[in-house]
């Protein structure tokens, strides 16, 4: 076989000593015969012998190495999958191509989400892989997505066209079966009653099974047998009963065969709504959008689709109407209800230069506003893109469910084969054995050996559900991630939802977090010139700072009105302040480290200092040419419900902690009016990421919550990583869940969602477990009906998908919320 050659796109690399480590890690790898890995381009060529490492293996050598593999991801929709052998099948499928590093298949929302390599697997390439498993997969774009509610709608249109068809000639045979099971009268004759329950049943299958048949034939000859290959075995073997009971002492189970098709057919149509239920988040979030938008152009006002409007244009929002996109106040003030973003039902005030979200609704004035996001670039689009990720991952529970679904219907069709084989070399011991049910008016003794080994056979086959195992967490899931969204929560991955549930310790960053993370100045202390004037020397250095506390140094010396100079050589020092040169002298304004780095001792002001420290309050030290001139202090609110969150979350079992970069005693004045007994002070932002693995280290499972900007080292580092913010100032890329208002009480909420999610998840896996390994056992003894067999088989799913949409009716608010 020829060599095979892969190119990684490799991040990280710095110098000539991380190419020979890349290098070296990727020869390691078993099938790799040579590398070539360039610096300047950041690739890494990797070339493979006859037996072909896969992706996964050579992404895990790099990042063993310190390095990351970037890879590109693309999502299909899957046609022909009815239960989760054939998710398990695709699955296979795809990720055997040697590029494809992660594949995950949905059973309830038929989609696939596929991690390559970029630029190694075509769409081609992924279409063969699932033809050739037997099935269909199809990009899914922004034209398939918006049209999968309608092949939803007219899947089911069907399948209800199927059960019509099905009962109709179902309803005849159970008519026509009860006195001859009640009373062993076969009207007219038996001939004609065995000839009629063939000629009633044959188009059942013909007709309104063809589609599990044709699902069940092709997976098998694909060598990857699934539900409906059972359901097509066992209806099979007891529709042949028919004919053969004309020359075989056997009873005829050929109108049974259309009962178990016909309860087939109505538990999957039953258990698909159920599914459509499940998976209505996202489309509830596609119908929030608007669908035109009213724009300025040449000063005329025009209405127009909302996917011709382009970034700066002027849109006119009337009261009553929703925001087509998302952008900026220009004119007008209203009230605008955004509790689709962010679950709050109270209206904001909305006024020129404040930000506005498309989807939401202006209640009372008119709005003129200029776009600044359109398409994909909105806050709900970001919304949606998040859900449909959350919803395409897997909790880390279901690996064993995998495992077990992997392997299910070989093991059923090996069950069903040694139940016959078990009826015919030990028909003594399995007549005593069923004898023992006789107790249940289905169970019957007096039939012959061969019919109780068939009947056996044929219920251990349409008993068994590895359909409930499939739909046991992404059904939980995906109504869990709808529940968030409608919260304000958004969850971008499964594993989220599991860690958050786990988590022992919660960090929480103090500024913009615990409080309103607007800090205001409230006392300005000068050694030597005025106070105006410290204020004055302060805030001209801070003219080019982002940080919030040097913004509220710049907005209070404007609002007194004072002229500030423009800064030279502005340096902004990560938690320790900024460092400007105004009118040909170097200002510092910061820290005690920042002016002791410099040589300048704070010793003058120690005092003020102190005095102002122990009343929690932010100290900025200004020094002047090498000498300390004075401090200008500052103080961050709390939020109204900070101190209610934190004592629920320790209610809850958690250990809440607090981080921050500010001084020890301010920290310490913070945490002791919010009962928070574990703080960790002067800490700089790149200190963060190293406490949250400290506590990783002594405590387990760690969830950081920060603002999700500066913060991100520490998000990317934690369990589960949660951005807490308002509106569009949401960290998606760096966070496991974002609380898209800025209320730790959505902290609280996030948290009982998570809890109450795995406990539905939990549930469905112990009772498709359950079900499976109760009811195989009686099948085999001849204890099950195959018709109640097929009724319990269906009924496991809809009890597996119907549970999962019971979780809506949790109560997720913080208790305290609750009492007003």
């Amino acid at each position: 076989m020829a060599e095979r050659r892969l190119d990684l796109d490799v991040a990280g690399m710095t110098c000539a000593a991380c190419v020979n480590h890349v290098q070296k890690a990727l020869q390691g790898v078993a099938g790799v015969d040579r590398v070539s890995v360039n610096l300047a381009t950041e690739k890494a060529s990797v070339w493979l012998g006859a037996e072909h490492a896969p992706a996964g293996d050579l992404m895990a050598a790099v990042k063993q190495a310190g390095y990351e593999v970037r890879t590109g991801q693309t999502t299909y929709r899957i046609e022909g999958m009815t239960c989760a052998a054939c998710a398990a099948a695709v699955e296979r499928a795809i990720g055997a191509l040697p590029a494809v590093t992660e594949v995950t298949v949905n059973l309830a929302t038929e989609r696939a989400t596929v991690q390559a390599l970029p630029g190694t697997v075509d769409e081609a390439a992924i279409r063969e892989a699932v033809q050739d498993a037997g099935y269909q997969a199809f990009p899914l774009d922004d034209e398939t997505a918006a049209t999968g509610a309608d092949r939803t709608e007219e899947r089911l249109r069907l399948a209800r066209r199927r059960i019509v068809v099905a009962w109709a000639l179902t309803a005849p045979i159970v008519a026509w079966m009860i006195p001859e099971m009640l009373w062993g009268i076969a009207w007219p004759t038996m001939t004609v009653f065995r000839l009629g329950m063939i000629v009633l049943a044959l188009p059942v299958l013909a007709w309104a099974g063809r589609q599990t048949y044709r699902s069940g034939v092709t997976a098998a000859l694909h060598g990857n047998a699934n539900m409906d290959s059972l359901i097509t075995l066992g209806t099979l073997a007891s529709f042949l009963t028919g004919p053969a009971s004309f020359f075989l002492p056997i009873a005829n189970y050929a109108g049974v065969s259309a009962m178990i098709m016909a309860f087939h057919l109505t538990g999957r149509h039953i258990e698909e709504t159920a599914k459509g239920r499940a998976s209505q988040a996202i489309r509830k979030l596609v119908e929030l959008g608007a669908k035109s938008a009213h724009v300025v152009r040449d000063g005329v006002e025009v209405e127009v689709p909302l996917e011709d409007v382009s970034v700066g244009e002027v849109m006119v929002v009337r009261p009553g109407e929703k925001v087509p996109t998302d952008g900026e106040v220009v004119a007008g003030e209203s009230a605008v209800d955004e509790s689709m973003a962010t679950g709050e039902p109270l209206p904001v005030h909305k006024g020129v230069g404040d930000t506005v979200l498309g989807a939401t609704v202006n209640q009372t004035g008119l709005l003129r506003i200029r776009s600044t996001r359109v398409g994909k670039d909105t806050f709900l689009a970001q919304v949606i893109r998040l859900v449909e990720e959350a919803q395409a991952t897997k909790v880390p529970v279901q690996a064993f469910a995998d495992r077990v679904t992997a392997v299910f219907v070989p093991i059923v069709l090996a069950l069903a084969l040694l139940t016959v084989l078990a009826w015919l070399a030990f028909p003594q011991t399995m007549r005593e054995l069923v004898a023992l049910g006789s107790f249940l008016p289905w169970v019957r003794t007096d039939l012959s050996l061969l019919t109780l080994a068939i009947v056996s056979m044929v219920a251990v086959l349409v008993i068994a559900c590895p359909c409930a195992l499939g739909l046991a967490t992404p059904t939980a899931l995906m109504v869990g991630s709808g529940m968030g969204a409608e919260h304000g929560i958004l969850i971008r991955t499964g594993a989220a939802i599991q860690l958050l549930r786990e988590a022992a310790v919660v960090i929480l960053d103090k500024t913009g977090t615990l409080t309103q993370g607007a800090p205001q100045v409230t006392d300005v202390f000068s050694l030597s010139a005025s106070r105006e004037r410290l204020l004055q020397i302060a805030a001209s250095a801070e003219v080019g700072s982002e940080h919030p506390l040097g913004a509220a140094i710049v907005s209070h010396a404007r609002q007194r009105s004072l002229p500030l100079d423009d800064p030279q050589g502005f340096e902004a020092l990560g938690g320790r302040g900024v460092a400007a040169v105004v009118n040909g002298q170097v200002v510092l304004v910061g820290t005690r480290e920042l002016l002791a780095e410099h040589g300048i001792s704070a010793r003058p002001a120690e005092a003020a200092i102190q005095e102002l420290e122990q009343q929690g309050k932010t100290v900025a030290l200004v020094s002047l040419g090498g000498k300390i001139q004075g401090l200008v202090a500052l103080a961050d609110t709390l939020k109204p419900e900070a101190a209610s969150a934190v004592a629920e979350l320790q209610q809850m079992g958690l250990h809440v902690a607090m981080i921050t970069g500010d001084n020890e005693r301010t920290a310490r004045t913070v945490a002791e009016r919010l009962g928070i007994s574990v703080i960790a002070a002067s800490i700089l932002p790149e200190g963060k990421a190293k406490a949250v693995r400290r506590y990783q280290q002594e405590h387990g499972t760690v969830v950081f919550v920060g603002d999700g900007i500066n913060d991100a080292p520490a998000l990317a580092q934690a369990d589960v990583g949660i951005a807490i913010g308002t509106g569009t100032d949401i960290a998606i890329e760096t966070s496991d869940v974002t609380l898209v208002r800025g209320e730790l009480g959505a902290l609280v909420e996030a948290v009982n969602l998570s809890r109450a999610t795995f406990r539905k998840i939990r549930q469905n896996l112990f009772w498709a477990f359950f079900y499976n390994l109760i009811m195989v056992p009686l099948a085999i003894m001849g204890w099950m009906h195959p018709l109640l067999a097929e009724i319990a088989m269906a009924t496991s799913s809809i009890t597996v998908v119907t549970n999962a949409n019971l979780l809506r009716r949790t109560e997720i608010s913080p208790s305290y919320a609750k009492r007003g």
